[in-house]
C-alpha cells in the first residue's frame, strides 16, 4: 500500500476516533433533567456542562473526516472499472457512509444546541417545558461517527485498488530475480570433408 493511501487512512481514522471520544464525552457532561432549575413557573435555569463543546468538537471532526476521505478519493461514479466487485463495493460504502454522516452530523449539532438553552422555555397547552437532550443521542452519533468514518475509509481503499488494477499507466513491475547468467552459446562450425577424386579422373584431365 502506497504512503499516500496510508497517511490518509492514518489522519481519517484520528479524526473519527477523536469524534467519537468527544461524543461520548459530551453524553457523559449533558444536561440531565434533574440539573435544571426553575425560580418561575415560567423560567429553567440550566447549568453550565461542557456537552456544547464536545458536541460541536465531534461534528467538525467528523465533518473533516468525511471532506478528506471524498477529497481524495474523487467521483466515484465518473469512474469506470473493469473490476466489478470492488466498484459494488465501494458504491455501498459511498452511500452508507453518507447516510450515517449526515445522521450523526445532525445528532451532534442538535445536542449541543440544546445543551446552550439559558432561562428558555416553552409553553404547550398552558404549561411550560424545559428542553434537555434525551438519553443516547450523543452516545449515538458518536457510534454512527464511528461507522461512517470506516464506511469511508473502506470506500476510499476500493477505489485505490482497482485504480491500480486498472491503470494502463502503471503496468506491473516485472520481477527482478533469477536473471541467469552464462556464456554465450556459439554455434559449432562444421568442418568441410575432403573431397577424394580417383586417381584416373586426375590423369585423365592432365591428359587432355
Amino acid at each position: 500500500m502506497e504512503r499516500k493511501v496510508l497517511v490518509i487512512c492514518a489522519v481519517v481514522g484520528f479524526l473519527g476516533l477523536l469524534s467519537a471520544v468527544t461524543g461520548f464525552a459530551a453524553e457523559a457532561t449533558r444536561i440531565k433533567g434533574s440539573q435544571v432549575q426553575f425560580p418561575s413557573p415560567s423560567e429553567c435555569v440550566y447549568p453550565r456542562s461542557p456537552a456544547l463543546g464536545l458536541g460541536l468538537v465531534a461534528a467538525v471532526a467528523l465533518m473533516v473526516a468525511q471532506i478528506i476521505v471524498n477529497v481524495a478519493s474523487g467521483c466515484v461514479c465518473c469512474r469506470q472499472y473493469q473490476s466489478g466487485s470492488n466498484r459494488s463495493l465501494a458504491l455501498l460504502c459511498f452511500v452508507v457512509s453518507w447516510f450515517t454522516f449526515v445522521i450523526a452530523f445532525l445528532l451532534l449539532l442538535t445536542g449541543a444546541a440544546l445543551n446552550d438553552q439559558h432561562g428558555e422555555e416553552s409553553l404547550y397547552f398552558g404549561n411550560y417545558y424545559c428542553y434537555v437532550v434525551k438519553p443516547g443521542v450523543f452516545a449515538g452519533a458518536a457510534v454512527l461517527s464511528l461507522a461512517s468514518v470506516a464506511l469511508g475509509i473502506i470506500y476510499y481503499i476500493s477505489l485505490v485498488s482497482a485504480k491500480n488494477i486498472n491503470d494502463p499507466w502503471h503496468p506491473p513491475v516485472p520481477s527482478q530475480g533469477g536473471i541467469a547468467m552464462g556464456h554465450p552459446q556459439i554455434p559449432p562450425q562444421t568442418s568441410q570433408e575432403p573431397v577424394f577424386v580417383h586417381e584416373d579422373t586426375y590423369m585423365r584431365r592432365i591428359s587432355t
